[in-house]
């Protein structure tokens, strides 16, 4: 029997028929981290996906979040935050988007900051703390704009040494699914891309090489700013360029690695919800669209069903310095 981790019920709304249902408790280690034992029954699964993602945001997040390409599944977050905190601790996300890891954070009642390339997705990860706050949630945030790869020239110094916990994820490509609308030509997609394609500095316009090398920087500065025995936790998985898989997964184990972090689990987020004891996947339309095609040409391609959980630890015996303080307010950092 596969573990299965179940979210915090209040980490994301669910839909009133669709509870979590998980089948058996994840084993935790001592640290809070999942441990996935040996063989197939030790795999640490978390039940992420038991409400879709639209009803995770809906009321949680402003209504301009579903306008980024590519966003985290808040009950992904909320598992990590609650799984590998406590209560006050500093939470960072280096490619926060529109703020998914920090809502859930601050809501969680951990301080967080996150730091964004595009001044369009800040500007909504701003809107969506502020938001978060009128909600209730009792924690402080901020989100820098700026290179994430030139980290540490960004984020106050006072911070090295006292994050717990790093929670993000590289882009996939230059272009992902985003959303469809129908038009007189037939079905047509939008919000699709992370800007306008002027814009190469952001690592989604990079090769696999050079995205890992990217991501492996940014890495590198968040080993900084973690405290000894702190966590990151990296969501990533593989997709296909021209009908080659290209394993991003093992491209983010080799850039944690280069950056003095030390991988101690592969889990799975799941994307699909858990239904009597079987999957019931949440496709979007081109996801299900591809599937289709690719089975009628006769190549065996299934839905994607979840996302790898990548954790990595800071050593122990490093050192870090510096206080919190009154660094992060509760909106932008200039």
């Amino acid at each position: 029997m596969v573990a299965v981790a179940k979210h915090r019920a209040d980490a994301a709304p669910a839909e009133p028929d669709e509870q979590s249902t998980p089948t058996a408790a994840t084993s935790v280690s001592p640290v809070g981290r999942h441990r996935a034992a040996p063989g197939p029954e030790g795999l640490s699964v978390w039940a992420t996906a038991q409400s879709t993602g639209p009803v995770q945001r809906r009321g949680r997040y402003v209504r301009e979040s579903v306008q980024h390409p590519a966003r985290m599944l808040p009950a992904i977050a909320a598992h990590a935050v609650t799984a590998y905190t406590q209560p006050a601790d500093l939470v960072l996300d280096p490619m926060c988007g529109i703020g998914t890891t920090l809502v859930e954070a601050i809501h969680a009642g951990r301080d967080a900051i996150g730091v964004e390339y595009e001044s369009r997705w800040s500007d909504i990860a701003d809107a969506n703390i502020t938001h978060a706050h009128a909600r209730g949630a009792t924690g402080r945030a901020g989100v820098i704009r700026g290179d994430a790869t030139k980290l540490l020239s960004l984020v106050p110094g006072a911070l090295a040494g006292q994050v717990a916990l790093v929670v993000t994820s590289p882009p996939y490509g230059p272009t992902v699914h985003g959303l469809v609308r129908p038009g007189a030509d037939g079905v047509a997609k939008f919000d699709n891309a992370y800007n306008d394609g002027t814009d190469r500095g952001n690592l989604a316009y990079r090769d696999l090489t050079g995205l890992a090398d990217g991501f492996a920087q940014i890495l590198a500065g968040c080993h900084a700013l973690l405290r000894p025995g702190g966590v990151v936790v990296v969501t990533a998985r593989p997709w296909r360029k021209h009908g080659e898989l290209v394993d991003l997964p093992s491209a983010v184990i080799g850039a944690g690695i280069r950056a003095g972090l030390t991988p101690v689990d592969r889990c799975v987020a799941l994307l699909a919800a858990v239904r009597d004891g079987g999957l019931v996947a949440r496709p979007s339309f081109f996801q299900l669209q591809a599937v289709r095609k690719a089975r009628a040409a006769g190549t065996p391609m299934h839905l994607i069903a979840h996302e790898d959980v990548l954790v990595f630890i800071k050593s122990r015996t490093d050192s870090g310095s510096g206080s919190l303080g009154d660094t992060l307010g509760g909106g932008v950092i200039a």
